[in-house]
């Protein structure tokens, strides 16, 4: 479904038809747009299509949908629909019309439809329009749909209405066959493809700007809760997926705690998150900010090894902080510790250090955690969440289910491919209209044009380069590491956890920017053969987009990613 978001306000009988599309094990390739916008309408100014399908080997079908529990068609040709006032123009002809802007669209940008079926048909979702509606010349009794099709099976229903839509055809235009109409997986892509930037109003990112970050920082009622839960429990584990507001919420703990008098340490793990809190904490005194590793080497009085492996930071390194604060730390032990990121840091060697840097330990001391245990440990740790419990029994568990961070529709396509569950129970900020865009590249073939294309495009609707950025599961060799392009070469910087260049487009790692995000991310190299924890590392880079999200995914992992739904 593109959108996978279905408005609030949306007429009940799309919403009807959207989720029983949307829900279908059956529609395997499919790809379904809703509520079509289209500019450049045959009849009016503009006008719209409720819904557009495009099914692989079948052929195109838009569907007007009519959501009124009384239709009634007058002996002059007239219609009534529900309480609206009688018109001439009845729901078919509007259902033609947009069929035929659609076509004309497509055929202008080289889309070759000759043997496609394009068709059209009207649903009336509430009442039984088969047997209700008599015969007419004004339609053909394959293009209507009534309450007892949406019942029965609104998949069986389509079909019904492509073959029949097809057969008709056949009849009428000299060489077409049925045995070879419709079109494969990349037609159809590219079809939707084509559609989705022409039909699709944006809203201007510049003109909400202010408006979200002013919905970014404020706390959900939710968020309060949580507030609450730290003052009544001394040691809380905070757990819920991207884009919850945990960071915020380990900045706001770490405030109140200084307001208390109380002086110790916000850590994290990802260095370029460490970067941001030291810059949101610039101005408070009585908490050391740092990331674990930092931390670790400042206790143990030692750099690192210039070329230090994996086994460094993962045991010789929290060792060594360990035996310092054996030997030497009892000036270490704080008043508090809040951690973020604890999902990469709970495991032995870590807690360890972590017992030995807050008074009374892990087991006693006032610890606020916060984490994502379900979707963001993308580094082995073993079973966390149940060793940080055997540390601290008392340990109390906050979840928090509200996203505070994407746009809906960003966050309801995160919710579907990675098939949380229960996933987020609501979305804090309105929804804009905007859809993600998924941009699907061949295996091996060089990003280069296309991320040039996703930064222009991005670049038109108003957002400045430093409010992009442009991120990667490969640790090496990425599309902006490796461009030849002149203009990516100028422009890409290295993200490094500060506040963003101006005419500058910061690159990084998914890896490096989790718990960061961006108005706009362009995510590149999307493979799920080229790295492991692939799921988890798709789902961390989707949500780092509060606002607009492009993807430049490999065809297959596109089609297995969408399980066949889209």
């Amino acid at each position: 479904m593109i959108p996978p978001y279905c408005p609030e306000d949306a007429p009940p009988g799309e919403v009807a038809l959207f989720h029983a599309l949307g829900s279908s094990t059956e529609t395997n390739g499919w790809i379904v747009l809703h509520s079509l916008a289209i500019a450049s309408h045959v009849r009016q100014v503009e006008g719209e299509a409720d819904f557009v399908v495009i099914a692989p080997r079948w052929g195109v079908l838009v569907i007007e949908v009519k959501s009124h529990s009384k239709v009634e068609r007058f002996s002059d040709g007239t219609w009534k629909l529900g309480s609206q006032p009688r018109t001439s123009r009845s729901p078919f002809r509007q259902a033609n019309e947009a069929m035929y802007s659609i076509r004309n669209y497509l055929t202008s940008h080289k889309i070759g439809l000759y043997s496609v079926p394009v068709l059209s048909a009207v649903w009336f979702t509430h009442v039984r329009a088969r047997t209700m509606l008599p015969d007419s010349p004004e339609w053909h009794d394959w293009q209507l749909l009534g309450s007892d099709d949406l019942h029965t099976g609104a998949v069986s229903a389509i079909l019904r209405v492509l073959a029949a839509g097809t057969a008709h055809l056949e009849s009428r235009i000299p060489g077409f066959r049925r045995d070879h109409v419709g079109v494969n997986d990349a037609e159809a892509l590219r079809i939707a493809s084509v559609l989705r930037p022409k039909f699709e109003a944006a809203i201007v990112s510049g003109d909400i700007r202010c408006a979200r970050e002013a919905q970014l920082v404020a706390f959900t009622d939710e968020q309060y809760d949580a507030l609450d839960n730290m003052q009544h429990n001394k040691t809380v584990l905070f757990v819920g997926p991207a884009g919850s507001g945990k960071t915020w919420l380990a900045i706001e703990a770490a405030r109140r705690e200084i307001e208390l008098g109380h002086t110790g340490r916000l850590l994290c793990f990802n260095r370029l998150l460490g970067q941001r809190l030291k810059l949101e904490m610039a101005d408070n005194e009585g908490v050391r900010i740092a990331t674990f590793h930092e931390e670790a080497l400042r206790l143990s009085g030692r750099p690192a090894p210039s070329q230090a492996e994996h086994g460094f930071w993962q045991d010789e390194l929290p060792e060594r902080a360990l035996e310092a604060l054996l030997d030497h730390g009892e000036d270490e032990a704080a008043d508090f510790l809040i951690v973020d990121e604890i999902q990469d840091l709970a495991r032995e060697p870590f807690l360890d250090v972590l017992d030995l840097l807050v008074k009374d330990g892990l087991r006693a001391g006032r610890v606020l955690l916060f984490g994502d245990f379900e979707r963001q440990a993308i580094y082995e740790t073993g079973d966390g969440r149940a060793l940080l419990h055997a540390r601290m029994p008392d340990l109390t568990t906050f979840t928090l289910t509200i996203n505070c961070r994407n746009v809906p529709r960003i966050g309801t396509v995160v919710k579907k491919l990675s098939r949380m569950e229960p996933g987020y129970r609501r979305f804090r900020r309105p929804d804009d209209g905007a859809d993600p865009e998924f941009i699907p590249v061949p295996r091996g073939v060089d990003q280069s044009g296309a991320l040039t294309s996703a930064v222009r495009a991005l670049r038109a609707e108003g957002y400045s380069l430093d409010e992009l950025v442009v991120l990667s599961p490969l640790r090496h060799g990425s599309t902006a590491e490796t461009t030849a392009d002149p203009w990516l070469r100028q422009t890409l910087i290295s993200a490094d956890g500060r506040v963003p260049r101006q005419g500058k487009l910061r690159y990084s790692t998914i890896h490096a920017f989790k718990g960061l995000d961006a108005p706009a991310v362009i995510v590149t190299d999307l493979d799920g053969t080229a790295v492991l924890n692939f799921d988890a590392l798709l789902y961390i880079g989707l949500t780092r987009a509060t606002d607009r999200l492009i993807a430049l995914i490999e065809v297959q992992t596109l089609r297995a990613t969408y399980g066949g739904n889209a």
